[in-house]
């Protein structure tokens, strides 16, 4: 079977969205595993990154007449990029409507109904997509495949889940070789060298947020240390890639796999500095600092509040005093902190809101980010938004973390813009950050990813 999977263009961010200027363009990883496995059976399978491409929607179906006939498509789409995921399909079916077009992702799983009420729309795999998509090309009777929604005579099927992959480490690597490897950037401020590249070391988060969607479930699984690194060998020898940003949700869970990766990494004599996001309360001194030796420069945590209330009402389970210490050990050990904090929690203030701004100011993380809480479908938040009639919108692109989606009966969304706006320029533009951020710039992948920072936030 030939088969094309389809990484979305993003939305055109709002003007006022520091993300604009300052995110990173990282492989479609969940694409890239997904053809490993078919081409394990032998399918011609092609990915195209549109985003990475800088492809714009209208010139999808161009690319795709240009690369040949198709006999699936598969398309991922998280729910900022839903609308622009159906609008290829859309496109698809009008070029041509024998192929089968299927979608997936953290959006698509949590509204299948919503997202195969769109015609052009066949399928819809729900969760881990690994050996669903390997039955799909396979040509199996959708009756027998488990974790899928379908339509039969305009009625939607849900079929049953598909248990989890237990040993991820069964799983090929991804297939960086069907990626533009060349196009690939992290977020500013996020890595010292260039080229960069992601890597996925776990699934799922041992976290309970109200504000995070669990498409994994409750449960948690990583892979060995050692076949990370072997991993990260491989695409480094393969693409010189020097830097590595992992986008685990948490990457530092099983100590005993993060020291293996790092042990792995001395063994294989590999030129590596890299970056990863973890949780206050999986800190571990021992376990960092042999991080440190091996390359590990910046840890992100996700603070998200100073306000302990705001903290127990989206179970964070964590407090400010513990975020303190753990920013100021991680400092200790010479790793940079990037933190993360949002605003419009449910039970908001305007005095909440100026106490966390004021709490990231206290804590001098080396770079703190801002955004808008936005309950994305699926998540206990939605629920609670949803039932209280709270959703200002349900049109997608608006959730892109700047701009208030939530009628909060506690503060006005023109309030909770306002403190966004105002809440990175009073974080990075103070002479005491500027001069820390002139100091620590090593070389000018690092001064080119100061100045791209500074200018977004001056942009807002």
């Amino acid at each position: 079977m030939r088969v094309l999977l389809i990484s979305p263009p993003w939305i055109v961010y709002r003007a006022k969205n520091v993300w604009k200027s300052i995110a990173s363009v990282m492989p479609p990883l969940g694409l890239a595993w997904l053809a490993a496995v078919l081409e394990q059976d032998l399918h011609d399978v092609t990915i195209l990154d549109a985003h990475a491409e800088r492809l714009p929607l209208a010139s999808i179906p161009g690319w795709i007449r240009d690369h040949g006939a198709f006999d699936m498509v598969g398309i991922t789409a998280t729910t900022p990029l839903i609308n622009n995921g159906l609008e290829i399909a859309r496109m698809i079916k009008k070029d041509s409507a024998s192929v089968q077009v299927v979608l997936g992702g953290v959006h698509p799983t949590v509204l299948p109904d919503e997202v195969l009420s769109e015609p052009a729309v066949d399928i819809v795999v729900r969760g881990e997509g690994e050996e669903t998509i390997r039955e799909l090309a396979a040509g199996m009777a959708l009756l027998e495949v488990k974790g899928i929604s379908y339509k039969v005579d305009g009625e939607v099927v849900h079929n049953g889940d598909r248990p989890l992959i237990k040993d991820l480490d069964a799983l090929p690597f991804p297939a960086y070789h069907l990626l533009p490897m060349g196009r690939y950037a992290p977020a500013a401020g996020a890595a010292r060298r260039l080229p960069a590249s992601s890597v996925l070391a776990t699934r799922g988060c041992p976290g309970r947020c109200t504000f995070c969607y669990r498409i994994f479930g409750n449960s948690f699984r990583c892979r060995s240390g050692r076949s990370v690194a072997e991993e990260v060998a491989l695409i480094q020898n393969r693409y010189g890639v020097k830097e590595i940003c992992f986008y685990d949700d948490t990457f530092t869970v099983v100590k005993r796999e993060v020291r293996a990766f790092c042990t792995a990494i001395q063994e294989l004599k590999l030129d590596l500095t890299w970056s990863c996001f973890s949780r206050v309360d999986s800190f571990d001194e021992d376990t960092f600092g042999m991080m440190r030796e091996v390359g590990c420069h910046q840890i992100m945590f996700g603070i998200e509040t100073g306000n302990r209330e705001m903290l127990k009402r989206i179970k964070k389970r964590t407090d400010p005093d513990r975020a303190e210490y753990v920013i100021r050990a991680t400092q200790k050990l010479g790793l940079d902190v990037r933190a993360t904090f949002m605003l419009g929690n449910p039970g908001e203030t305007e005095e909440t809101m100026e106490e966390t701004i004021e709490f990231a100011i206290r804590l001098e993380p080396d770079l703190a980010l801002f955004n808008i809480t936005t309950p994305f479908p699926g998540t206990e938040m939605y629920k609670w938004a949803e039932e209280n009639n709270y959703l200002r919108t349900r049109n997608w692109d608006d959730y892109d973390l700047s701009y208030p989606v939530m009628n909060l009966p506690s503060v006005s969304p023109e309030k909770v813009l306002d403190y966004y706006r105002q809440s990175h320029r009073r974080f990075m533009l103070r002479p005491k950050f500027i001069w820390k951020w002139a100091k620590r710039t090593r070389n000018m992948e690092g001064f080119k990813s100061a100045i791209r920072a500074l200018r977004a936030v001056v942009g807002i």
